[in-house]
């Protein structure tokens, strides 16, 4: 019999009160932030390419510079790396684990972090969430979760999923009508979003809700946030946790063949369940990365389309690529740009020592342009022979749990919009959204 540990019927923590928000972002973020522009006034390339939304946009000569320096190029708080090899290396290796952001603070700072206490509410980037825990409790909630995560489930998703963008089609048809349409509005965000709520069992008038929350929310992933969208992302956060505790206990009284309610009642070996705090921590995770990283890859895809129309007609003449032509896209413009490890013990990698509480920084996206790996790298192949060699969903313990969900969600989606309009186009300038660890589309008008 499953035992779930802690009160559950505790009421859903209150948002926070600016005051207490404000001094929490002047001692992280805010600080993140001044030394960060420091760096970049000194010269440091990096520091100045996460605070230019230029080089945001099109980074790739920056990160062919960074890869000049092997194993690591300097970032502004360490070690960076754009090498393939290295990013592998470091992101499975035992020696690293994942990264504690507030070690770049100094321990006076640190130690007002810590009278401040934890969030009170949960959140994607910080402990109990899987994305940021390493082994045993890792292993122990990916155990769990993968028991109710299946394969099988993904792959029965699949007719589903096709309905889904059959019905988001036909509406974009009549809208298309009027006029241009936001592909991300109108289709690459609700492809995901509806997917992954039907998956766990959120009623279908909550998407748009989730949607904003998981916008607000994935600022949080990056480092130096202006004051207003810190604000926002802890808001979300805190309405987010709020609903998805209500959602548990509803689960709880009436469980149905969703994902969340098996993750509810799921036990390890020794009876053991999340405790409340892990179980709202996984189902955010779940639910944020279900939707947030495969609606950039639904846009990133169609706007790499749009640029290179002689590949639109390779995947018309032979359909079969559509697959590989996924992995294309996850690996020329990578939803998720860089991921951060911290050295657990005194290590060395390839040559070089790293001291134990080091942070190294591996830059995925520039891994995935490679040229020791992926010939003529900056090109656009849909038929490129090596294109899942990517690691885009990471490696090691830590590597994307819904990969399979993504990749089968990208395929089917891209495929069905351009199968349906052949002859979409741009019709405007495409915005980016203004996150640095996520690379994706605030909207993408089309005709």
């Amino acid at each position: 019999m499953t035992t779930l540990v802690g009160d559950t019927r505790r009421s859903a923590p209150a948002a926070p009160s600016t005051p207490a928000l404000a001094l929490r972002w002047a001692l992280t973020q805010g600080l993140l932030r001044t030394a960060m522009s420091a760096r970049a006034r000194a010269g440091n390339a990096d520091g100045r390419m996460l605070h230019d939304p230029a080089m945001q946009a099109e980074p790739w000569e920056h990160y062919h510079r960074l890869r000049e320096s092997r194993p690591f190029a300097t970032g502004p708080f360490g070690r960076i790396t754009a090498h393939h090899d290295i990013t592998t290396a470091v992101l499975r290796s035992d020696d690293f684990g994942v990264a504690d952001r507030d070690r770049v603070l100094p321990a006076a700072v640190r130690a007002g972090i810590r009278l401040l206490g934890p969030r009170p509410y949960a959140g994607v980037d910080a402990p109990p969430s899987m994305l940021v825990v390493d082994p045993p409790d890792h292993a122990r909630y990916r155990r769990l979760v993968t028991r109710a995560f299946t394969a099988k489930a993904v792959a029965a998703l699949r007719t589903r999923t096709e309905e889904i963008t059959t019905g988001l089609l036909d509406d974009m048809e009549r809208e298309l009508r009027g006029g241009p349409v936001d592909l991300v509005a109108n289709y690459a965000a609700l492809v995901p979003v509806t997917v992954i709520a039907e998956m766990l069992g959120v009623p279908q008038e909550m998407r748009t809700t989730l949607l904003t929350w998981g916008d607000g929310a994935a600022a949080t992933l990056d480092m130096g946030l202006p004051w207003q969208r810190y604000a926002l992302a802890e808001r979300s956060l805190a309405a987010f946790d709020a609903w998805l505790r209500e959602h548990l206990r509803s689960l709880r009284a009436n469980p149905g063949e969703d994902l969340l309610s098996k993750l509810v009642g799921v036990a390890d070996d020794d009876g053991t369940g999340l405790t409340e705090q892990e179980l709202v921590a996984t189902s955010m995770l779940i639910l944020a990365a279900g939707f947030e990283t495969t609606v950039n890859l639904i846009s990133n895809g169609a706007n790499r389309l749009f640029e290179h129309p002689d590949q639109r007609a390779v995947l018309a003449d032979d359909p079969s690529l559509w697959p590989n032509a996924v992995d294309e896209v996850l690996r020329h413009d990578s939803p998720v740009q860089r991921t951060g490890r911290m050295a657990r013990r005194d290590t060395v990698v390839e040559g070089v020592p790293v001291a134990e509480g080091e942070i190294v920084v591996t830059v995925l996206g520039a891994a995935n342009r490679d040229p020791a790996v992926f010939t003529d790298p900056d090109r656009f192949d849909v038929a490129r022979p090596n294109a899942k060699e990517h690691v885009a969903f990471s490696s090691g313990i830590h590597y994307c749990l819904g990969a399979a969900l993504a990749r089968m969600e990208g395929e089917v989606a891209l495929r069905s919009l351009f199968t349906r309009f052949p002859d979409l186009a741009p019709a405007g300038t495409p915005t980016r959204r203004p996150t640095t660890i996520l690379r994706g589309f605030a909207s993408l008008p089309v005709r």
